[in-house]
């Protein structure tokens, strides 16, 4: 068996790469191609059959790259395609490559971190409206009560470069406590958009202290060093020589500049 294959990693912008981190700090030792759909993002606010067609072709650009495993690092993503990309195009035309989404390596654990057994949930407008979080959780913990909040102004602030602002402040707290006026039992709120995490300086001023607040990049990439434990037939197919690779359906020069940002570093993209 070659082992002379990259794992991909999709998101349809920016915010993939708080989990791209997170995989390569936990597995550094593999390749890697990360994917933006930024012409195309936000998937946000797109319907089930959208987002479903535009993750599909970059996943299947990303096997034609040589990439057997792909990562949804997309809540959207995972909400609104996974499911129809696992049971209808992968046995039919790809039965040997792997898809895996964010939501349900969330869902197994979330709620090791409730004593009240009541959580909240903060996503996009298209991630809420999927009922995804709940679904999933209640099948791992059917005593937990999921409550959801959508934050469709959190994504352009980040993008925007608005984040660290004072302008930020206003939709921080105001969907803060629209999710908290549901359920005064609220002890674990979960970061249910991977550009979220560039959010918690702010957010932590106006969390209660009480509550535990998750971002899911640690957890997928725990998630992942489980799966390719129990997977050695696709853990032997992957090259092992740190090599990373970044590209972007939208403008390189802007990928770039915005990347650095939730990756922490420079980094030179190239065209899809």
């Amino acid at each position: 068996m070659n082992n002379q294959f990259s794992i991909g990693v999709f998101d349809s912008g920016f915010g993939g790469l708080t989990v791209f981190k997170s995989i390569t700090e936990k597995l550094p030792q593999y390749d890697y191609i990360y994917l933006g759909d930024n012409a195309r993002s936000p998937y946000g606010d797109h319907s089930f059959e959208t987002v479903y067609q535009y993750t599909l072709e970059c996943v299947e650009w990303l096997f034609e790259k040589g990439c057997p495993l792909v990562i949804l690092a997309c809540n959207t993503a995972s909400a609104k395609a996974l499911r129809n990309i696992q049971q209808l195009d992968l046995p039919k035309k790809y039965p040997n490559h792997r898809v895996l989404g964010v939501i349900r390596p969330t869902a197994e654990i979330i709620g090791n971190y409730t004593q009240t057994q009541q959580v909240g949930v903060m996503g996009t407008r298209g991630t809420v409206n999927s009922n995804s979080y709940p679904i999933e959780i209640n099948h791992f913990f059917p005593e937990v009560k999921v409550h959801q909040q959508s934050c469709p102004m959190w994504v352009p602030i980040i993008e925007n470069g608005e984040h660290e602002n004072e302008g930020a402040d206003y939709f921080v707290n105001k969907y803060l406590q629209e999710l908290l006026q549901q359920s005064a039992e609220i002890d674990c709120i979960l970061l249910a958009c991977t550009h979220y995490p560039l959010l918690i300086p702010k957010i932590e001023q106006y969390l209660p202290k009480n509550i535990q607040l998750l971002a899911q990049g640690d957890i997928v990439a725990n998630s992942l060093v489980d799966y390719l434990k129990r997977h050695p037939e696709m853990e032997g197919q992957l090259a092992k020589n740190s090599k990373r690779a970044f590209y972007t359906s939208g403008d390189v020069t802007t990928f770039d500049a915005h990347a650095s940002v939730f990756l922490g570093q420079e980094l030179n993209s190239s065209k899809m």
